[in-house]
């Protein structure tokens, strides 16, 4: 099996930063695309940020300019550097994985259990 386990959120006032990480383990051959998506109170999960494993990323322009996403290859992690934070990005922030397990024949949609972060003073 696989899993995504996230880690990094909490409460912060406006203007600050947090860092959410997003480690896959299990019976993994590789995984092609990480990323991150957000849910907040009554609306739809929305897509925020996307790293290809060669280290290309994308970036909705809601967040462009604030966070960044990274990965490290190597520990199979993702993540997503927030800063200057505003209460707008409140949400539960989720992690998403394009993984090829041993055994199968391509790639499929993994997601992480998220992460709650809350911006208020």
């Amino acid at each position: 099996q696989v899993q995504l386990v996230e880690s990094g959120g909490g409460l912060v006032q406006p203007g600050g930063s947090l860092r959410l990480s997003c480690a896959a383990s299990g019976s993994i051959f590789k995984i092609t695309t990480m990323g991150w998506y957000r849910q907040a109170p009554g609306k739809q999960r929305e897509w925020v940020a996307d790293i290809t494993s060669g280290g290309s990323s994308y970036y909705a322009d809601s967040i462009k300019g604030r966070f960044a996403i990274s990965r490290d290859n190597a520990k199979n992690t993702t993540y997503l550097q927030m800063n200057r934070l505003q209460p707008v990005d409140t949400a539960v922030y989720y992690c998403n994985a394009a993984i090829w397990k041993h055994g199968d024949y391509g790639t499929y949609d993994y997601w992480g259990q998220g992460a709650q972060v809350t911006v208020s003073s």
